[in-house]
């Protein structure tokens, strides 16, 4: 055979295949559009694009009492982050130690490191908060750990109502639960200021983590001049408060968006963005595997409550701080209705992939093993009854290849892996961060 014969056959070969690859390729892209759009509840697939996190006007559920502006985002940044704060904490040897940001890591999806987040009374770090332990100096009734693993802080714009109990906002999904506020959780009389739940749920989270903001305080660390800018209008004499620090922080929240996830990138016209095992996986969570049902917004989270009868912290084999705080009673919790035990809130998807811990008793450790869990739907606690759990919670029949598809497109399609630029390169105190203990400060490297 000549070589030019050769050639030809093998260039002939070469095309075959990729315009066959090409149109399978077409054929996903068009199947996936098609299942988008049904789903959409505008019947569009803009339903489901973020917007950029700088586009203030186009975020969502903005308090009105609270619009989103490029001060009041470095503000809450800078806080977010800032150990200087951390000024109340149970022992004086741990003052300035902690932050926000130690239960909520960038580089893992603003979640924390280890299944439970540990603020004041926590030592350590590790690479990204998985070293974090309980300083030997505290009693286990002492340290600020709560009884449900903590949710990431990322798509907040998506959500009205936060904790895995939905119980702060005023509006939303508490609107008709006034009679309650105040009663499970004494921090819910907050409600009746008629605020949205991130402006709410922050302040609560200030106070019960133990941190400080008044005037005197921030002249020392140097926020008193970005207050000056962000909150023009609020009276001094109010200014420097809690309350106006949680109007900052929720105002950082709403921009922290996985906009440059694939799926989104997909979503806005680049079909090359995500990769064919990836669309079929994405076929899955649309059409068989039903996930779309309970996960049916921009972050794929949902304003309402399941239970799907997973493990609560204490049941896993976990040394666990702090199991009474009724977190295990999911939106029972706050509402004290019986129906409503064991339903915990319906989370967003993005950038999950490096979590580690799952569902809000951090019982599964890979996202595969949560689609595992899903597609049997045999639940694993004693305490949830058949008869609570969700009626979306059934078998889904996936095969394996099925299994591994669907897995793929929510830890890659749905994965940002530039969050590390919604965190600060510095905070004003000049010190380490998200800790500041001295374990911690020699395992990040930061003096």
């Amino acid at each position: 055979m000549k070589i030019t014969t050769f050639l030809f056959i093998v260039l002939a070969t070469i095309f075959y295949y990729s315009c066959n690859k090409d149109a399978k390729t077409e054929l996903l892209d068009s199947k996936l559009e098609d299942l988008v759009k049904s789903r959409s509840k505008s019947g569009t697939l803009g339903y489901y694009a973020m917007p950029s996190s700088n586009n203030y006007s186009a975020l969502p559920n903005q308090d009105p009492k609270n619009p989103v502006t490029q001060e009041k985002v470095e503000l809450g940044k800078m806080l977010f982050f800032e150990t200087g704060i951390g000024m109340s904490p149970k022992k004086s040897e741990s003052q300035a130690t902690y932050s926000c940001g130690s239960c909520h890591i960038p580089e893992i999806g603003f979640t924390a490191g280890r299944f439970q987040g540990i603020a004041d009374g926590g030592i350590g770090f590790g690479s990204h908060g998985e070293a974090r332990t309980i300083n030997p100096s505290y009693d286990v009734t002492e340290v600020d750990a709560q009884g449900a693993r903590p949710l990431p802080v990322i798509n907040l714009a998506y959500v009205r109502n936060p904790l895995w109990n939905g119980a702060f906002g005023s509006y939303g999904m508490n609107e008709g639960t006034e009679s309650v506020w105040g009663i499970g959780d004494s921090l819910t009389l907050i409600n009746k200021e008629k605020r949205e739940g991130l402006e709410a749920a922050i302040t609560r989270a200030l106070i019960v983590h133990r941190q400080v903001v008044d005037k005197h305080l921030m002249d020392k660390l140097g926020y008193t001049k970005l207050f000056d800018e962000a909150f023009p209008d609020v009276d001094p004499s109010e200014r420097y408060t809690l309350q106006i620090a949680s109007h900052a922080i929720a105002s950082y929240f709403r921009t922290i968006l996985t906009n440059e996830a694939p799926f989104q990138d997909w979503i806005k016209g680049d079909r090359n963005a995500m990769s064919d095992v990836q669309k079929r996986g994405a076929i899955l969570f649309f059409d068989k595997a039903g996930c779309i049902n309970c996960h049916n917004s921009p972050s794929f989270n949902n304003q309402r409550f399941s239970a799907v009868g997973v493990k609560d912290l204490d049941q896993n084999g976990y040394l666990v701080y702090k199991t009474n705080d009724g977190r295990n009673k999911g939106r029972a919790g706050f509402t004290l209705k019986d129906e409503d035990l064991y339903k915990f809130k319906v989370p967003e998807l993005y950038n999950l992939k490096h979590a580690g811990f799952y569902f809000h008793g951090a019982s599964k450790k890979s996202l595969r093993d949560v689609v595992q869990y899903f597609n049997e739907a045999v639940p694993e606690n004693p305490n949830v009854k058949s008869e609570r759990l969700d009626p979306q919670f059934r078998p889904l029949n996936l095969t394996e290849t099925e299994i591994n598809e669907l897995t793929e497109f929510l830890e890659n399609g749905l994965y940002d892996p530039n969050l590390i630029r919604y965190k600060p390169t510095k905070i004003l105190s000049g010190n380490c961060f998200p800790n500041n203990d001295k374990k911690s400060k020699s395992e990040m490297g930061c003096n």
